[in-house]
């Protein structure tokens, strides 16, 4: 087995904003950086259609196509990326053991976490058809595209209900769709909600269908006290139930909250393990935007280049 591993200063596991600009970062600091692209190479941003609130693209880009450009700048500089995830750690030593695919073992004095977070999502055929074309898991994201439009978001917690009054702002009516008989968000969030004359909650509602061909034109709804169905006629669906880490492989040596984010330094992106920082939405559950996620890629580079310098490994 001593013939498969790898050693190399810097790892990175996962892509995306974080783990590219990690990458650039890393890289041009002469680090060498080694990167495992994840089963999802770019993230949750090559399930995006149009991105237009990242500085730079003042007509908007494509998230698949803004990914390949990440990517592509991060190989410039002689990043070493590969399609593989990361299926074992073991952080007890100096040197940060990790096991690629459950077969290459690779060995590195710093690694750099950006495996993200996945949206939750209501697991409906018509959901997964219609994603990117009217289905969204991100109101900040994708609310622009849908300005003086009826739209419908379903979650109960405080991100459903900020999401809904962001919504609001654009959007002629929103209807939020709960499915038991109150929300889960805090007083004031609700409030906010309810104070909102274009907000409609549902409750006791739980979506049945996602209506549309190719686009949204609608969805069925739920009603269990009333037992009766109701259409909306809404041309944007947003998803709100939550996100989920992609940490599970970490739990066993790192810091994490009740939902998996790992818990970094406050205003660095070091673990409670020298050598192992962790960057974007794998650390992140406020913000989780591409522009935030970059920032902390890049912190996550610096951060590990200072650990190799003080460490006189590089």
């Amino acid at each position: 087995m001593s013939d498969a591993i790898e050693k190399v200063d810097c790892l990175i596991i996962g892509s995306g904003p974080a783990g590219y600009t990690a990458a650039i970062y890393a890289a041009r600091a002469a680090l060498k950086p080694l990167m495992y692209t994840g089963m999802q190479p770019g993230g949750q941003l090559t399930i995006t259609t149009e991105v237009e609130n990242y500085p730079g693209y003042p007509k908007g880009i494509d998230g698949p196509q803004m990914m390949e450009d990440f990517k592509a700048q991060a190989e410039r500089f002689g990043t070493d990326i590969r399609f593989g995830y990361a299926s074992k750690v073991d952080f007890s030593g100096p040197v940060h053991k990790v096991w690629i695919d459950e077969t290459t073992e690779v060995h590195a004095n710093t690694v750099i976490i950006a495996t993200g977070a996945s949206a939750k999502w209501l697991g409906i055929p018509s959901e997964e058809k219609l994603n990117g074309f009217g289905v969204s898991a991100c109101a900040v994201c994708d609310g622009f595209f849908f300005k003086g439009q009826d739209v419908a978001i379903v979650g109960a917690g405080d991100t459903a209900a900020e999401e809904a009054t962001y919504l609001a702002k654009l959007c002629k009516k929103v209807y939020m769709i709960v499915r038991k008989g109150e929300m889960r968000a805090s007083k004031a969030m609700q409030q906010r909600v309810l104070n909102t004359p274009n907000i409609e909650v549902l409750f006791d509602s739980e979506t049945k269908e996602i209506l549309g061909e190719k686009a949204v034109d609608g969805a069925l709804v739920y009603n269990s006290k009333t037992k009766q169905e109701r259409k909306l006629d809404v041309t944007g669906f947003f998803v709100a139930i939550g996100h989920k880490p992609n940490t599970d492989i970490f739990k066993d040596w790192l810091d994490m909250d009740e939902s998996g984010y790992i818990i970094t330094t406050p205003g660095t992106s070091k673990t409670k393990i020298k050598g192992v920082f962790a960057v974007g939405d794998a650390q992140d559950k406020v913000y989780r935007q591409a522009v935030t996620a970059a920032g902390s890629g890049c912190m996550g580079a610096l951060d590990a280049e200072r650990y190799l310098a003080e460490a006189g490994i590089h």
